[in-house]
C-alpha cells in the first residue's frame, strides 16, 4: 500500500527546515506544468517514468504529484515496486493545493 500525504502536511513539512526535504515529483503533462505547479517541483511526465525512474535519488523521500492525485499515486506504487523506499502520493493533487494552501494558484 502506498502512503498518502495531505496537502497541509506537505505545506508544513516544506516550510520547516529543520527537516529533510522531499523530492517533489510532478508527474504531469508540460501543458498541465505551464498551468500551474508547486515550486520547487521537478517534472517526468508518468509515460516517462519507466524509462527515466533511475535519474530519481534513492536517499530522499519523494512525493508524487498530480491534477487530483490518482497518477500521482499510481507513480509511487510504480517507485515502490522499482525499489524506492520513500515514497509518498499527494493525496488530491494541485488541485486540492490550489484549493487549501495556495489560492491564487490556477485551478484547471
Amino acid at each position: 500500500m502506498i502512503g498518502e500525504i495531505s496537502v497541509r502536511e506537505l505545506a508544513d513539512w516544506l516550510a520547516d527546515d529543520s527537516r529533510p526535504q522531499p523530492l517533489l515529483l510532478d508527474v504531469r503533462e508540460d501543458w498541465e506544468l505551464e498551468r500551474c505547479q508547486i515550486a520547487g517541483s521537478r517534472q517526468i511526465p508518468m509515460n516517462l517514468i519507466p524509462l527515466r525512474h533511475n535519474e530519481l535519488p534513492d536517499d530522499v523521500t519523494i512525493v508524487t504529484i498530480c491534477h487530483h492525485g490518482v497518477r500521482s499515486y499510481q507513480v509511487a506504487l510504480f517507485l515502490q515496486n522499482a525499489g524506492f523506499d520513500a515514497v509518498l502520493s499527494l493525496k488530491g493533487g494541485v488541485d486540492a493545493w490550489a484549493s487549501n494552501i495556495d489560492p491564487a494558484m490556477a485551478h484547471y
